[in-house]
């Protein structure tokens, strides 16, 4: 899929304010607040929309880009880690999976997980939520750069050891950098596919 234009519409801080956008496919980018989500956003889109920063936590609303004119994407608030007030933290993670569960026109989380660091309770318990509520998703380990192939090989199967304790089958992932740009291209095919869309 080639994207040849980008948009941001409107942040918002409630999934009440998110029906004020015009329905179309959705795909949501979510993390822990230090995983890189924003650079690779802006990886795939090959922009400097999503706001990086080297403060974790930078992304507070849920954030609408319309790709294409067709589907938007969607930057949601980081969870964990963030140098925000525990009452904030808690109001993102209360209007996140609001807006998770109440959307009706989306169709994939790509859930941003650091391929070198070992499997954290956080992340566990996210896609735990996520199963549970029936909502579908990629894991979509970053920073896959700052390992040779023999650590990320041996990272996946932490990863997917530890997820068979709650899993019959692991959930899918793609393999990403934002610095070398892997994955994006396996992505975007993903939302082809689930948007039945030819870019």
């Amino acid at each position: 899929m080639k994207i040849s234009k980008v948009k941001f519409i409107t942040s918002s801080a409630s999934f009440e304010e998110t029906k004020r956008i015009e329905p179309k496919p959705e795909y949501a980018f979510i993390g822990r607040s230090n995983v890189g989500k924003s650079s690779l956003i802006n990886m795939l889109t090959n922009s400097s929309l999503a706001k990086t920063s080297s403060t974790p936590g930078k992304t507070q609303l849920i954030n609408h880009f319309l790709v294409n004119e067709k589907w938007y994407l969607v930057d949601l608030p980081g969870y964990g880690y963030a140098k925000t007030s525990k009452t904030k933290r808690e109001k993102f993670n209360v209007f996140t999976k609001k807006y998770l569960t109440s959307s009706i026109t989306l169709r994939c989380i790509f859930l941003l997980i650091d391929i070198r660091i070992k499997p954290q309770k956080i992340d566990i318990e996210f896609m735990n939520w996520l199963g549970k509520s029936n909502l579908p998703f990629i894991r979509l380990y970053s920073k896959i750069d700052k390992l040779n192939n023999e650590k990320i090989n041996h990272s996946l199967e932490i990863q997917n050891s530890e997820l068979l304790k709650y899993w019959e089958t692991p959930p899918p992932y793609i393999l990403s950098s934002s610095k070398k740009k892997i994955g994006g291209e396996e992505v975007l095919l993903k939302i082809k596919d689930l948007n039945n869309l030819t870019l």
